[in-house]
C-alpha cells in the first residue's frame, strides 16, 4: 500500500559526521552495497578536522546520489546543535528530490559509525508496506565495544535513533526533525501522539562500531542523558527509577552520571521544552511502566 502516493521503495537519507574517518568507509561500503538504495543520501561534515572531508569528497565523486554538506567548526553536542545538523541535511535533502523531480516515501536517519546488512533498508521498507500505521521504525543494534559484542536491551516499540526510517506522512505530520534535546525521542512522541505506531525490528541488526556513549566517555554520555531528562520534562519519579536501573549496570557509575545531569539542569534552572504536548508526553510517560 502506498500511502503517500509516491514511489513505495524510494528513501532518502542523511548522516551528520564529525571525525569519523575510521568509520565512515565502512558505512559508505554498506549503503552503496544495499539491494535498495536511497534516492539521495547526504552526508554533513560537522567541521571535522580529519580525513572526513576527504572521504566524503570520494564517494560524492564515485555516486552521483552521494550528496555533501559542510558546516562550520564546532564542538561535538548530541543536544541543539545535532538537531540543526539533521535539519540541514533533510532540507537539503528534500530540497534536491524536489528540484530533480525524485519522488520518496521514507526518510533516514543513519549514523556514521554504523554498518548495515545488505538488506537492511529493503527489510524495513517492506514492514512499513505490512502495516500502514507504521511511522517510524529502526533495526535491531550490536555495539563492537573492543573484543566484545553487546546487544542493546530496548523495548520493541523504541526505534534505535541511530538508523530510523520514517514514513514521508507521518514526518510531514510530526513537523520534520524537531529543533530539541533528544530530537530522536521528541520525534517518536510526535509520532505516537498523531496515533502513528513506532517499532524496532530485532532481526534486523545494524552494527556499532563505537559504543554510542563512548565518543565522549559514558560518563558524558549519562550526563547527557540526565540532562535531556530535565529538558523534556520526564516526572522525577521516572528520573529515580531510571538512576535505581541504571545502577545495577556496567559499569555502575551511569546511575550517578545521569542524576548527575538531572539535578545540575534543575539546580541551574535550565530551559525546558515549551512544547505543551511534550512535556505532558515526557511526564506521564512513567505510567506506561506500571
Amino acid at each position: 500500500m502506498n500511502v503517500e502516493g509516491d514511489a513505495p521503495r524510494n528513501y532518502i537519507v542523511v548522516t551528520p559526521s564529525k571525525n569519523e574517518d575510521g568509520n565512515l568507509p565502512d558505512l559508505i561500503e554498506s549503503v552503496v552495497a544495499q539491494t535498495v538504495r536511497p534516492v539521495v543520501w547526504v552526508i554533513v561534515d560537522d567541521g571535522s578536522t580529519d580525513g572526513t572531508p576527504e572521504i566524503i569528497e570520494d564517494a560524492t565523486n564515485t555516486h552521483d546520489w552521494i550528496k555533501s554538506a559542510r558546516l562550520d567548526n564546532s564542538a561535538r553536542d548530541l543536544g541543539l546543535h545535532l538537531a540543526g545538523v539533521m535539519k540541514e541535511g533533510f532540507d537539503r535533502a528534500i530540497s534536491y528530490c524536489r528540484k530533480n523531480g525524485f519522488e520518496y516515501s521514507y526518510l533516514g536517519n543513519l549514523d556514521g559509525d554504523l554498518t548495515l546488512p545488505v538488506t537492511f533498508y529493503e527489510n524495513l521498507m517492506r514492514e512499513f508496506e505490512k502495516d500502514a500505521e507504521l511511522g517510524i521504525v529502526s533495526g535491531g543494534t550490536k555495539h563492537l565495544i573492543g573484543d566484545r559484542v553487546q546487544y542493546a536491551n530496548i523495548s520493541i516499540n523504541e526505534p534505535s535513533g541511530g538508523h530510523m526510517l520514517i514514513r514521508r506522512r507521518c514526518f510531514k505530520e510530526c513537523g520534520g526533525i524537531p529543533q530539541s534535546y533528544s530530537m530522536d525521542s521528541v520525534l517518536k512522541a510526535k509520532a505516537r501522539l498523531r496515533g502513528w505506531k513506532t517499532r524496532r525490528f530485532e532481526d534486523n541488526v545494524a552494527t556499532e562500531m563505537r559504543d554510542v556513549n563512548a565518543a565522549d566517555g559514558y560518563w558524558k554520555g549519562f550526563v547527557y542523558k540526565g540532562k535531556s531528562s530535565y529538558y523534556l520534562n520526564i516526572n522525577p519519579v521516572h528520573v529515580i527509577a531510571r538512576v535505581v536501573m541504571y545502577s545495577f549496570r556496567k559499569p555502575y557509575y551511569i546511575g550517578i552520571a545521569y542524576l548527575g545531569g538531572y539535578l545540575g539542569s534543575f539546580v541551574r534552572g535550565k530551559e525546558r521544552t515549551t512544547d505543551p504536548e511534550i512535556r505532558s508526553y515526557f511526564w506521564n510517560k512513567w505510567k506506561q511502566h506500571l
